[in-house]
């Protein structure tokens, strides 16, 4: 997706939340901010994806900040919150005529946890707040029959993962895709290093997700989303050659809508307009997408 004008004070916004995450010095705010505004500057442009840019601006931050994971308390207790929670969706999913879209809400429902921008959280103990109303609520744009009839199909599933605490109910939801079709090969992929609330590998070795998948990748580097000119070339390849690509959250939407991989299933939560138009869909919405 290419930058939209409205992604502009959602991007400052963000970077303003990550300076009171590190500092209380307003010297330090100041400069990051200032640095932040250069790089948008600079680079800012219609015709580039927004994931690429965001990816630059948070490196000067980050950068200058000289702090390499502003959000690990944030990640730490969204992951707590999260597995506090397993017992309600497994109850859930159990007592749910469709197991398979009951696991799929709830994957969404997890991505709710999001900070520093509108139309998300404030804290992770919010997820506990909203989580019965979201499950209520349901799905917004569902896409999950014909999803279910290409993964029963599938041998090779791509999972691209995004926020803590979401990851949590991701494991449960990737335990139902292989009770569904229990032919097929999950791979996991995690961010390469650390970068707003996502989850990298340490994340997945945690939660011991390799009792569940077959295997853990990471995305090799720093960036929002997916940095295509900077992947593994063991990804690169499995991209090539997989039958199905599922990504959860916005950034990693971002990332693929400006790519021809295909099929690729969204699990997301639309929390902004650009997104929402961009897939037109509704926004703030539960939403199962399908692109074949």
């Amino acid at each position: 997706m290419k930058i939209q004008t409205q992604c502009v004070p959602c991007l400052i916004k963000r970077i303003i939340f990550e300076t009171e995450l590190t500092t209380n010095n307003p010297i330090i705010k100041d400069k990051a901010i200032r640095n932040a505004c250069k790089i948008l500057q600079k680079n800012y442009s219609h015709e580039i994806n927004s994931a690429e840019i965001a990816t630059k601006v948070h490196k000067i931050v980050y950068d200058t900040l000289r702090n390499d994971d502003p959000y690990k308390n944030l990640k730490k207790q969204s992951n707590e919150i999260a597995l506090s929670l397993i017992p309600q969706i497994k109850k859930l999913i159990q007592e749910s005529q469709d197991p398979l879209r009951m696991s799929i809400l709830c994957s969404i429902v997890g991505n709710n946890l999001d900070f520093g921008i509108d139309g998300a959280s404030s804290h992770p103990t919010d997820l506990k707040k909203i989580f019965k109303k979201s499950v209520k609520e349901g799905l917004g744009y569902d896409d999950t029959e014909k999803f279910k009839t290409l993964l029963k199909k599938s041998k090779k599933v791509l999972f691209f993962s995004d926020n803590c605490g979401e990851i949590v109910f991701d494991r449960i939801l990737c335990e139902e895709l292989k009770k569904y079709n229990k032919d097929i090969n999950i791979t996991l992929i995690v961010k390469g290093k650390p970068i707003l609330s996502d989850a990298t590998m340490k994340d997945a070795e945690d939660l011991n997700f390799i009792k569940i998948v077959d295997e853990i990748l990471t995305t090799g580097c720093f960036a929002v989303g997916v940095d295509f000119n900077e992947i593994p070339i063991e990804l690169e390849k499995k991209l090539k050659n997989t039958d199905l690509i599922i990504c959860k959250g916005m950034a990693n939407y971002e990332s693929f809508s400006d790519t021809n991989y295909k099929p690729i299933l969204y699990l997301l939560r639309t929390k902004c307009d650009s997104i929402a138009n961009s897939m037109n869909i509704p926004i703030n919405i539960n939403a199962v997408k399908l692109y074949q």
